[in-house]
């Protein structure tokens, strides 16, 4: 257990920061689910809508700490050849 005031304070720091953390990230599984699910019905048009959508939260989550830049890009990625790929 923390003892100092410094590391209660962090400690307490700690505890919101993860939350908020684990929300964002929630909200990006949403979206990447939506994407998912959007292929899985193989709609192209509903998939390139909801990758459209879920692109700005993926990188929104890099910019927050939440993935690793090399991380989103690959799902981005991934994602988008997989909608590109309904098309044929």
């Amino acid at each position: 257990m923390a003892n100092s005031p410094q590391s209660k304070k962090r400690a307490r720091q700690l505890l919101r920061r993860t939350l908020v953390n684990k929300n964002r990230r929630t909200r990006i599984r949403t979206y990447l689910r939506k994407v998912e699910e959007a292929i899985a019905s193989g709609d192209q048009v509903a998939a390139a809508a909801a990758l459209k959508a879920a692109q700005p939260e993926i990188m929104r989550g890099v910019s927050k700490g939440i993935f690793h830049k090399n991380t989103a890009s690959r799902k981005v990625s991934r994602l988008s050849a997989r909608v590109k790929a309904l098309n044929t």
